[in-house]
């Protein structure tokens, strides 16, 4: 189903060719879930939103916009998928970005899809891509993701749902589309995310979820390839699918979970 569209709070699919967020990926985006006709984790998604914003010196704009536009572009839907994005906003040709020329502000909402989605064991690859490093993107939700983009193009199989991202130092940083834990003897790590990757809000959710519940977790700057295959257990997630246990990494198999039954349980309580 077509996704149905604002723009700058304006029912149409059109943005400027002139756009800095079409022409150089400038600006940022949030995807959710609306479940029950509910924002999930509306403020968190917010929040994150508008801190991106700010280390890209883009504008915050005002909660109740958002959400009104968010609220006429889901209608009736119970369940969908929603998509927030701020760009600079048409400006004049070149790099050079001027401060808030005017801002394009864009709110999508697409149906949730009801088949084709995986079992929350899923099937992993390595991919061959390597991600570059640049701290001042480094958790970052920006229009940029082409290397994502070229990291899910190196496979067709659908029986596998993910791929692991390395950085150019070899280390861990996430899936192509997901954040990752790595269960160890009892305790939790994740790629810290200091010099690319994403910092997602299910991730901090995560993070948050562990201290509370005594489990000790970790932000880590060196995980490599030989610490996933000896991981007790391998997590991914994000806001839509939520959270997944790596069953199979090629030839490395999981067969039991470890810390997944409980975070699950926690994470949609």
């Amino acid at each position: 189903m077509n996704p149905r569209i604002l723009v700058n709070s304006q029912e149409t699919e059109a943005v400027s060719i002139l756009d800095r967020g079409l022409l150089y990926g400038d600006g940022v985006f949030r995807t959710l879930r609306l479940r029950a006709g509910e924002p999930v984790w509306w403020r968190e998604h917010l929040h994150k939103l508008n801190q991106d914003c700010i280390r890209l010196d883009l504008p915050v704009f005002d909660p109740d916009i958002w959400l009104t536009d968010l609220r006429r572009c889901a209608g009736s839907s119970r369940e969908a998928i929603v998509k927030l994005i701020v760009t600079r906003g048409c400006g004049a040709r070149g790099y050079r970005a001027e401060r808030w020329p005017e801002a394009t502000r864009i709110v999508t909402v697409t149906e949730a899809p009801t088949s084709g989605v995986p079992a929350q064991d899923v099937q992993v690859r390595l991919c061959n891509l390597r991600l570059g490093h640049q701290p001042a993107l480094a958790g970052i939700k920006h229009l940029n993701r082409l290397e994502n983009v070229l990291a899910q193009s190196e496979w067709h199989d659908p029986a596998i749902h993910e791929g692991l991202l390395f950085d150019q130092s070899g280390h861990l940083v996430s899936g192509t589309k997901s954040n990752v834990f790595l269960v160890k003897g009892g305790a939790m790590a994740t790629p810290s995310l200091l010099l690319c990757g994403v910092a997602g809000v299910t991730r901090a959710r995560l993070l948050e979820i562990s201290r509370k519940s005594g489990i000790p977790s970790d932000e880590v700057d060196d995980l490599t390839l030989a610490d996933v295959l000896d991981a007790d257990e391998i997590l991914l997630c994000n806001s839509l699918i939520g959270l997944w246990r790596v069953a199979r990494l090629e030839a490395r198999v999981w067969e039991s979970p470890v810390l997944f039954p409980h975070l699950l349980e926690r994470l949609h309580a």
